[in-house]
């Protein structure tokens, strides 16, 4: 076992260090989603998928 850790240490590290980052970011996007804040960055006036960010 210690073999195989060893002998790939390197690509450990690395899929460690995305899927940390893809879940901060899904985090992120919950906690915006939350408070009501749209992904997109613009206004929801004109948006023609604005029922499906902002249900009523």
């Amino acid at each position: 076992m210690l073999d195989f850790l060893w002998a790939n240490w390197g690509t450990i590290v690395i899929a460690a260090a995305i899927a940390a980052v893809v879940v901060l970011v899904v985090v992120k996007l919950q906690k915006d989603r939350k408070k009501g804040k749209s992904s997109c960055g613009c206004g929801c006036d004109h948006c023609p998928s604005s029922g499906m960010c902002h249900k009523k």
